[in-house]
């Protein structure tokens, strides 16, 4: 092994807290309010940057609740149109609309006595949100295009990675939702404030993507450890995957070096002049749609624009490349 390479450590100190790993102090406030919040049957927001994790904090809130043995959905309200998110939450009748060729059981029936999860939140158009406000109040709604109400037992567990405050005074979030789904806020710390987690997740990432066959990583280069420790990850973990992942895909051996990572962890400029939907490669194409949906913090009107293409081809690339 080259003196300049760091040799896979014999184990590592990751904590799996239900499917977040972690070994950072700053994560443990989070941790124990997380386990005494999961008891009781409270709504809760989540806010933490894209890619830091706020899905999996949901899904340790569920598996620590009483309501674990039920069911738990997910849905990302960013990247639905308003009449299909309206669909996705509550169902719809055979004929409401055209193209409903039959029942559609919503999110709503199907999370019954278990957890319902809304990601991007404060995406979510106005009308949706005076249904969903009705649905907390009263336990109960009606699917699109029915007449007959549905009550359900739902525990409601949403997230933001933005001010909801801030949404409210730009008159895109209803106040009274705001305080029904903050009953109890979380906050997700960014991986560039916890301290360890960097290095220790790119061994968890290369060991989980050696199981997978995808390529063999024996060590790390000193150089490109050090760029992966000194990088801000605005996309969080949820990137640092991803940099591993192409380093896995472009290296051509079993040392990861700085010319594996990617071109912003290289210190060089995206190639911005190229067509986007005309690259050669699709981890290419994946890579970019991301760094727009990083810098926009997960905004896809935004992202859309700086990529140059509609929203709805946007969303059917978040969806191919499984990035919701």
């Amino acid at each position: 092994m080259r003196p300049d390479v760091l040799k896979h450590p014999d184990s590592l100190r990751l904590r799996d807290f239900h499917g977040l790993h972690t070994q950072a102090p700053e994560m443990d406030p989070l941790l124990r309010r997380l386990e005494r919040v999961a008891r009781i049957d409270c709504t809760v927001l989540v806010r933490g940057e894209s890619g830091s994790g706020k899905e999996l904090v949901a899904r340790a809130l569920h598996a620590l609740s009483p309501r674990n043995r039920g069911p738990f959905r997910a849905v990302n309200c960013a990247t639905l149109s308003p009449t299909l998110l309206e669909s996705e939450l509550f169902g719809h009748k055979r004929g409401a609309f055209t193209g409903a060729i039959r029942d559609h059981q919503g999110l709503f029936a199907q999370a019954d006595h278990g957890t319902l999860f809304l990601d991007e939140v404060a995406e979510m158009p106005l009308d949706i949100q005076a249904r969903l406000l009705r649905v907390l109040e009263e336990r109960t709604f009606v699917p699109v295009g029915g007449t007959t109400p549905i009550t359900v037992d739902v525990r409601l567990i949403s997230a933001s990675n933005q001010a909801l405050r801030r949404a409210v005074a730009e008159r895109r979030f209803r106040d009274d939702l705001r305080y029904r789904i903050r009953v109890v806020p979380l906050f997700l710390p960014p991986l560039r404030q916890r301290t360890g987690d960097v290095e220790a997740l790119v061994w968890h990432f290369v060991d989980a993507f050696t199981a997978r066959g995808i390529g063999r990583v024996d060590g790390v280069s000193r150089a490109a450890m050090d760029r992966l420790r000194s990088y801000p990850w605005p996309g969080n973990v949820r990137e640092l995957r991803n940099v591993i992942e192409h380093a896995f895909i472009v290296g051509e051996d079993a040392i990861l070096d700085v010319d594996d990572l990617t071109p912003e962890l290289r210190g060089e400029a995206p190639l911005d002049d190229e067509p986007l939907f005309e690259a050669p490669l699709p981890q290419r194409e994946r890579q970019r749609i991301l760094d727009a949906l990083v810098k926009h913090d997960g905004r896809r009107t935004a992202a859309a624009a700086e990529l140059g293409v509609s929203r709805t081809t946007l969303w059917h690339k978040i969806k191919k490349y499984h990035l919701n």
